[in-house]
């Protein structure tokens, strides 16, 4: 059940991560409350998903009524989301210093190229997600190639908002 929400949640945030910024936050915190979850509460995954959703939930109000404060949490948890997963990826293990890392790099990101770096932060939290539901091998071409596809569509889709054309 859990794959598949993320499959559907990753799928989401690689198409329209940064056009439905409530959606990007929320899942930042659906993210950051399963894993919570799960480490500390060796439960089944419907308590997870349950801290997951109401986390989820609360991080996307917080998106609607307090977008400076949100934007600022969402872009710590998804960095640090996506550096751990990197990380595991590559065979390394992870920790809080990993953790924080991510969400350093991610805040600072988010705070002076915000359309790109909220267009960059959702393409790689969308393709960790999806990644993690197929396995592991080929991991890293796939996580690629759909974090190319998130950031290339996003991109045009801003570009379009924008009223930026090619010239032909």
């Amino acid at each position: 059940m859990l794959g598949f929400i993320n499959l559907i949640l990753g799928g989401s945030l690689l198409i329209a991560g940064r056009k439905l910024f409530w959606l990007f936050v929320g899942a930042a915190g659906f993210i950051t409350g399963i894993q919570f979850a799960s480490r500390f509460w060796q439960g089944n995954e419907g308590l997870a998903i349950i801290v997951g959703l109401v986390a989820g939930i609360v991080f996307a109000l917080l998106a609607i009524f307090l977008q400076g404060v949100a934007i600022g949490i969402a872009g710590f948890l998804s960095g640090a989301y996506v550096l751990s997963a990197l990380a595991v990826m590559l065979g390394m293990n992870t920790n809080l210093i990993v953790y924080i890392i991510g969400g350093v790099i991610s805040v600072v990101l988010v705070s002076y190229l915000f359309d790109w770096a909220i267009i960059t932060l959702s393409s790689l939290a969308g393709a960790s997600l999806i990644t993690e539901f197929f396995s592991q091998r080929g991991g890293g071409l796939i996580f690629l190639i759909l974090f190319i596809a998130g950031v290339v569509i996003q991109g045009s889709m801003l570009r379009n908002e924008k009223g930026v054309t090619t010239s032909e």
